[in-house]
């Protein structure tokens, strides 16, 4: 399907890697900084302290297709719901 995941986060770049591998991702953790690109994707506000846990989905010329509020409580079934929506839109 020529889908790449992207995993981004407030935490300095070592802390998000070890997060990572931690919980077994094997995808990118990017470091936002200077939280534009939470900003950019409505996850924070310049004056909010924390981040909402969402997933966008985004095509190849970076237009934003979906939008998952995924919460605090854990990511459960989430993947799986965003797997079969990809499948719908690219296909297999």
């Amino acid at each position: 399907m020529g889908v790449k995941i992207i995993a981004v986060g407030s935490a300095e770049p070592a802390t998000l890697q070890s997060w990572a591998e931690d919980e077994g991702y094997e995808y990118e953790m990017w470091t936002d900084d200077d939280r534009s690109i939470g900003i950019h994707y409505g996850a924070t506000t310049a004056s909010s302290f924390f981040y909402d846990r969402i997933t966008v989905l985004l095509d190849a010329e970076g237009n934003q297709l979906l939008t998952y509020d995924v919460g605090l409580l854990g990511i459960g079934p989430h993947p799986a719901s965003v797997l079969e929506d990809v499948q719908a839109i690219y296909g297999d």
